[in-house]
């Protein structure tokens, strides 16, 4: 199974327990296959809204497509292990600057791996 879940610098107490599993950061400080560039993410949460989003979105989904073409083995082995284990990507969205979780790189992420591996169970949270 395929999902995301928040990583927070310092975890709330109401936040609930981590996702049993393995989690993965993938923010654009890591070398995660599906992380985002520093320059998108600073773009979108520069200016968020719907326009800046959906710039934000198409970018996005062009480099996984990119990276995805140019090399798919670490996609490979992530689907694989998706499929072995629950994994979790993590992100420190919703934040104040994005909110909506559904606007944040692991969500495009999900929908892109659903995409690309069918079998793959995957899983959109709530929240």
């Amino acid at each position: 199974m395929l999902s995301r879940y928040t990583i927070y610098r310092r975890r709330p107490a109401d936040a609930g327990p981590l996702p049993e599993g393995v989690r993965q950061d993938t923010r654009y400080r890591t070398r995660h296959i599906l992380r985002p560039t520093q320059e998108m993410v600073e773009a979108y949460l520069g200016q968020t809204g719907d326009d800046h989003f959906a710039r934000f979105r198409r970018d996005y989904l062009v480099l996984l497509d990119q990276r995805f073409t140019d090399d798919r083995a670490g996609f490979d082995q992530l689907a694989e292990l998706a499929l072995q284990e629950d994994v979790y990507l993590g992100c420190s969205c919703p934040t104040q600057k994005n909110p909506d979780v559904r606007h944040c790189h692991t969500w495009l992420a999900l929908q892109f791996m659903q995409t690309h591996y069918p079998e793959l169970e995957v899983w959109f949270p709530e929240k």
